[in-house]
């Protein structure tokens, strides 16, 4: 077993053939400034407050990855693995990692004198459970450990993933919020999905929850027997919900919290508080996070199932407008599913449908969707459901316009998160979906889970919501899963970009920026590829 510098070395060597060179270097330049405003000698103490919107339906990410639990989960629950800014590999649960020759061997040399929040002793007996099951509940999981045929544990400081097939990702796919480490002995008995434990979370990080006051926060306190001492260094962590956008922008430009990642203000705001000198805009953190804006079709609409109704849909919408308009120019357009931060994987020449009302037009009467079909001077009548944020209101809001006037009649559904997300992906009460959706660091774990045909289970979230299934694109998706040759890897992720393209089964609109809006007196929160997704143990309140 190497130590984990000599594994560094030996897997940033690997990147290069893996394809994760090219995410590396955009962020060189921003981490190192992050790293010179972080410098300084860290004072404890003090309460630290963090921003997120919307409130997570959930505390930890063991069954579920919604954006909000993903920012929140780490704070008492760890992975194996945390990554540099580069997506090198650095110790967390694990202090020391190798890889057979063949790829079918992931061996860990855990952590010594590690306990849970409630007293019991951190074991090999943990992760194994942990990992299966995050291959049973996990909607990327489900993908990602999909070729884990067992994880052995030959002591009690030794897992060993051992795999039927190579995965060429998965040395990336361990950090705390990906694939958190859970407590055996509170999740042996029931589904995983519905333990108590997910919503007052027992780990082994830097935090210990206190409580979750429902609309409200939840408050952490520092765990004094934390591994990595002399961290935490503040006293509590407050993580507040602050529904109304306006309001969040006050909170922030006040210094009422100190950390806001995602941007979480009005984006006509943007402008004006980069300008304040007392909040910094960072926009590092996000190698994990590559958020893309996309309209998604619910397939079971007979309507919908009609490749003509779904490209007079796309010639409605102006992509200009939604990059201008509705989202205030925070993003680039793109013409597929890959974000174009993973470089080795995007493809830019991708053929976009135009706006074009009359082609729109003609396609629906060619569809047989003609005007007074569905009521006066009405085609079709469509239900929308938005992400509960301004942006896919304001899309859902420009969607409901544009396809108006094509005969198309919109209503919007808005809903609260967790309603949002039993309505796509367990009630299947929809016919189109605004969604924001992260390409992670890998097109295989972020990008799969929503095209792959045996991704689509009812009540999965953020998953195949459209219920598509193409044999073909599921071979790509399979292939790539599994190759290691960068060459044929990304051949086969471009072929699976035109046929989705073709297919329509959704429209990507926008690569989103995304920026942490922090207090200047904080340091030490943007130390890792997760940023405010990572555990805060180094982050300081100074002067």
């Amino acid at each position: 077993m190497q130590d984990w510098n000599m594994e560094r070395r030996a897997w940033l060597q690997a990147g290069a053939g893996l394809g994760l060179a090219g995410l590396a270097s955009p962020f060189a330049a921003v981490s190192a400034l992050a790293q010179g405003r972080d410098a300084g000698t860290p004072v404890r103490g003090g309460t630290l407050t963090v921003l997120i919107d919307p409130e997570p339906p959930t505390l930890t990410t063991i069954a579920h990855s919604a954006g909000a639990s993903v920012l929140i989960s780490a704070k008492t629950t760890e992975g194996l693995l945390s990554y540099g800014f580069d997506l090198s590999p650095q110790p967390q649960l694990a202090t020391a990692w190798s890889v057979s020759a063949d790829g079918l061997q992931y061996s860990f040399t855990l952590r010594r004198g590690v306990k849970w929040h409630d007293g019991r002793p951190f074991t090999s007996a943990d992760v194994a459970h942990s990992i299966g099951l995050l291959k049973q509940y996990h909607p990327r999981g489900r993908a990602t450990f999909s070729s884990v045929s067992e994880v052995r544990t030959p002591d009690a400081h030794t897992a060993i993933l051992v795999l039927s097939k190579p995965v060429p990702y998965l040395i990336t796919a361990l950090s705390a919020a990906e694939s958190p480490i859970v407590p055996k002995h509170l999740y042996e008995n029931g589904k995983a999905d519905a333990n108590p434990a997910n919503n007052a979370p027992v780990g082994t990080g830097p935090f210990v929850f206190k409580e979750w006051v429902r609309g409200s926060h939840v408050s952490y306190e520092r765990n004094p027997d934390y591994w990595d001492n002399p961290k935490p260094y503040v006293d509590r962590l407050i993580v507040r919900f602050i529904p109304d956008a306006a309001a969040r922008a006050a909170a922030i430009e006040k210094g009422e919290v100190h950390l806001s990642p995602g941007t979480p203000v009005p984006l006509g705001d943007v402008e004006r508080l980069r300008a304040r000198p007392n909040l910094v805009f960072e926009p590092n953190g996000y190698q994990y996070i590559n958020n893309v804006s996309r309209v998604e079709f619910n397939l079971e609409n007979p309507a919908l199932q009609d490749l003509r109704v779904r490209q007079a849909i796309a010639h409605a919408i102006n992509r200009q407008v939604v990059q201008k308009t509705v989202w205030y120019g925070q993003g680039r357009l793109i013409p597929g599913p890959v974000h174009p931060a993973l470089a080795k994987f995007y493809v830019p020449d991708l053929p976009v449908l135009p706006h074009d009302p009359k082609q729109a037009e003609a396609l629906l009467d060619a569809a047989g969707l003609t005007r007074g079909k569905a009521g006066p001077n009405l085609r079709l009548k469509l239900a929308l459901t938005p992400i509960p944020n301004e942006g896919g209101q304001r899309t859902a809001e420009y969607l409901k316009q544009s396809l108006g006037r094509i005969g198309i009649e919109v209503t919007i559904n808005a809903t609260d998160f967790a309603t949002y997300v039993r309505r796509i992906y367990a009630d299947r009460a929809f016919d189109l979906h605004v969604s924001v959706m992260s390409n992670t660091f890998d097109p295989t774990v972020g990008i799969q889970r929503l095209y792959w045909s045996k991704n689509f289970k009812k009540g999965l979230p953020f998953s195949n919501g459209s219920g598509y299934s193409n044999p073909e694109v599921d071979r790509l998706l399979e292939a790539a899963a599994i190759e290691t040759d960068e060459a044929r890897r990304r051949q086969a992720f471009a072929e699976f970009q035109r046929h989705i393209v073709r297919d329509l089964p959704d429209i990507t609109l926008l690569a989103l920026d995304n920026y942490t809006i922090a207090d200047r007196r904080v340091r030490g929160h943007t130390v890792s590829a997760d940023g405010i997704a990572g555990n805060l143990a180094g982050a300081w309140i100074g002067t």
